[in-house]
């Protein structure tokens, strides 16, 4: 994809996320609105007063009656068509290979689906970790929308996946793509959904304009199949009411380190800093069960006041398969396959991954009023990383991922939190295009954050990367970057997420 066609969809992109935090602001932490634990919708799932025929078209998300499969199957490539015609008209000078990259027909489609040669594609960092992944969640969210389950939109996604890359570009299709956009877009979707999903619920009154309007930013394709066809799809999809955690923060980075290729340096400018974070389905609530995917997930994101790098992180992790386990009166648990996608962007390096690992959520009562939260995670994701500053035509390199994450946050009462999550990557060359090289990246992120009162509280937090890349065709390189930041939080609710079973 050429350099102009990418920096469009990642600003529309920046756009949409940005609206997301905003939304997030006034939707996960409003008069305990659905900050707290959501109200079951399973009977009325956001529909009074349904007329006998409309009633019996409408979508049921407990039995599946009223799903369509061939709603999502006609939307995803109409959606494929109108993203390539604009494609067309806006980039009509793109050229790869010798060939305009968009000027398609039904000959490209069936050159790359016979004799195609699927490789590692070129696109820049942003696109292909960020851009691609949120592709990928519009197929999700239209087969989702459209009352299909977690499984059967997985397949639709990759399917929209791939058409795009047989029939979407000139270019060769990419490995790499199908990854980013038919894995990590279920797993971008599916947060997306869900989050939209529990803001419709709200109080479990009819949702809202500003309801609709919240749902349809964090899910277009949700949105449109509400708006499209109406009292078919306008049943909720029911969260089963979880334990939430969220919290919207603001603040700005008082100094940085960096260390890049031996130099080093410490920065006083002063970058302004946001973020989002909601944990859904936190164990022990009472009667609450994990069933479906994604019925625990993690989402949080971050930007930053810099026009070069406005993102900082993408990360989400969502139980797959699984179940809850308890020892004792004071632990409970989950524990089963994750999927995993992360997006990781501090000042001079980039890492992302796609993943699936093993492991458990948990939380522990040390005491009456002390609670420990955690997650421990264990697997293996395909990955990139590279410099920001480029090295040759492509500034970053692909592998397969052995990865591990452990995060802890210790909840005083109702008083303060302090949290610490490491992350490790060890990037291979496996199943990229520099079989020869080897990366191993760390982070870690460290806060305190205690309340003021009500929901507002203030925090510090502490953030150190690191990267050691070794690759044949040159020197090794290591480069580490850390960041102090004061930050001003709204809580979705006076507390810090403790759930009390006891």
């Amino acid at each position: 994809m050429p350099s102009t066609g990418k920096t469009s969809r990642v600003i529309f992109m920046i756009l949409h996320v940005s609206i997301i935090i905003a939304f997030s602001s006034m939707a996960f932490a409003r008069e305990g609105g659905i900050s707290g634990p959501a109200k079951d919708l399973s009977d009325s799932q956001g529909i009074q007063e349904e007329k006998p025929e409309q009633a019996a078209q409408a979508l049921s998300w407990e039995t599946g009656a009223g799903k369509s499969y061939l709603i999502p199957a006609l939307e995803i490539p109409a959606f494929l068509l109108l993203l390539n015609g604009y494609d067309r008209i806006a980039y009509p000078n793109a050229v790869e290979g010798g060939k305009k990259v968009y000027e398609t027909n039904l000959s490209t489609f069936r050159d790359h689906l016979f004799r195609g040669h699927w490789g590692i594609d070129q696109d820049a960092f942003a696109m292909n970790q960020f851009g691609h992944p949120y592709q990928g969640s519009m197929y999700h969210g239209f087969a989702r929308s459209a009352g299909l389950n977690y499984w059967e939109s997985l397949l639709y996604t990759n399917m929209g996946s791939f058409l795009w890359e047989t029939g979407g570009e000139t270019t060769h299709p990419s490995i790499n793509d199908q990854f980013a956009s038919g894995i990590g877009g279920t797993f971008f979707g599916e947060a997306l959904f869900r989050m939209a999903s529990l803001l419709l619920e709200g109080d479990g009154d009819k949702p809202g304009f500003w309801s609709e309007l919240g749902a349809a930013v964090f899910s277009p394709p949700l949105g449109f199949n509400r708006l499209a066809f109406k009292d078919r799809f306008k049943r909720v999809f029911p969260s089963h009411n979880p334990a939430i955690f969220s919290r919207l923060r603001f603040g700005v980075h008082l100094n940085s380190h960096l260390n890049n290729f031996g130099g080093s340096g410490t920065s006083k400018k002063t970058e302004a800093t946001a973020d989002f974070s909601l944990a859904y389905g936190l164990p022990g609530k009472p009667g609450y069960t994990y069933k479906r995917p994604f019925d625990y997930f993690h989402f949080e994101f971050t930007s930053l006041g810099n026009v070069h790098n406005p993102f900082d992180n993408v990360m989400i992790r969502g139980l797959l398969l699984g179940k809850d386990y308890e020892a004792g009166d004071s632990y409970r648990g989950i524990w089963g396959l994750y999927g995993g996608y992360d997006y990781i962007s501090p000042h001079i390096f980039r890492v992302s991954s796609t993943s699936v690992s093993l492991g458990t959520t948990f939380q522990w009562w040390l005491s009456k009023a002390t609670a420990l939260q955690g997650t421990a995670l264990g697997g293996v994701g395909y990955a990139a990383a590279g410099n920001v500053t480029q090295v040759g035509e492509r500034d970053y390199h692909f592998g397969v991922a052995p990865q591990g994450l452990l995060g802890l946050r210790l909840i005083l009462g109702d008083r303060a939190m302090f949290d610490v999550t490491g992350r490790a990557y060890y990037l291979t060359g496996v199943g990229g295009a520099d079989p020869g090289g080897r990366e191993t990246i760390g982070r870690l992120n460290t806060g305190l954050t205690v309340r003021v009162y009500g929901r507002h509280a203030l925090g510090i937090q502490y953030i150190t990367s690191s990267r050691d890349a070794r690759y044949p065709s040159r020197a090794p390189s290591h480069q580490t970057t850390g960041t102090v930041s004061l930050v001003y939080t709204l809580l979705g609710n006076p507390g810090f997420g403790a759930v009390e079973w006891r």
